[in-house]
């Protein structure tokens, strides 16, 4: 080896070291959708929904509706005209319905 190279292949060893690799994009950035209650009805789910995701809640209706989780994973109030706001943390089917107006249900599908 030369004189030099053995100093270079140290410092090209030391900087692989320290310099972190890049991070493997992810498979799916966090998205936000809303789904909005209005006559009395939770407006259809969006399809593609994965964990990480956020769900806004709109109350649009002139009543006082909740979005709980059949399984007690979240309960939100939502007031006339207010907003609630849901992260998912879970995936599998989220059935849910409004505990003021049981005949008011859906359903969210969530994706890993």
């Amino acid at each position: 080896m030369r004189k030099g190279g053995a100093a270079y292949a140290i410092a090209a060893l030391l900087a692989a070291a320290v310099i972190p690799a890049a991070a493997a994009p992810s498979a799916h950035a966090a998205r936000a959708y809303t789904i909005i209650l209005n006559k009395m009805k939770f407006g259809a789910p969006p399809p593609d929904l994965h964990v990480g995701d956020t769900v806004l809640w709109v109350n649009r209706d002139l009543f006082r509706h909740s979005a709980t989780a059949r399984a007690r994973g979240f309960d939100l109030d939502l007031p006339p005209g207010k907003t609630a706001r849901l992260v998912l943390k879970t995936p599998g089917m989220i059935a849910f319905f409004c505990k003021f107006h049981p005949g008011m249900t859906g359903q969210l599908k969530v994706a890993r």
